[in-house]
């Protein structure tokens, strides 16, 4: 007698399909494409939230250091005064302050700088 596999199975099947809705050809609905398809793309999406916390951090650096130029300092020496002086803000706070209100980010440099 013929055994299928049975709800256990199926469902497996069908939450890797379900995951790979979406991608082109077969790998959207051949169940071996698709599971190789959907082990990848889980790889690059673990990989790549990691990244995007790397590429963030780079880009508020990046702000903070050109509202800094324009303050008469640097980022390392914003970094190193506000350090010396206990301020606690981190580094997405200062970029935020950057772009939205320089005058107040002007007032971090001046606490940075006593």
């Amino acid at each position: 007698m013929r055994v299928k596999k049975g709800f256990k199975a199926r469902r497996r099947r069908n939450r890797v399909l379900k995951l790979a809705k979406g991608f082109r050809g077969r790998r959207k609905n051949c169940y071996r494409r698709a599971n190789q398809a959907v082990e990848r793309a889980l790889d690059y999406a673990t990989r790549d939230r990691r990244q995007k916390r790397r590429d963030f951090r780079a880009l508020w650096i990046v702000r903070i250091n050109a509202a800094a130029r324009l303050n008469g300092t640097t980022y390392s020496q914003l970094v190193a005064g506000l350090r010396r002086s206990g301020v606690a803000l981190d580094r997405k706070i200062l970029a935020d302050l950057a772009v939205a209100l320089p005058a107040d980010f002007a007032a971090v440099v001046q606490a940075a700088r006593a």
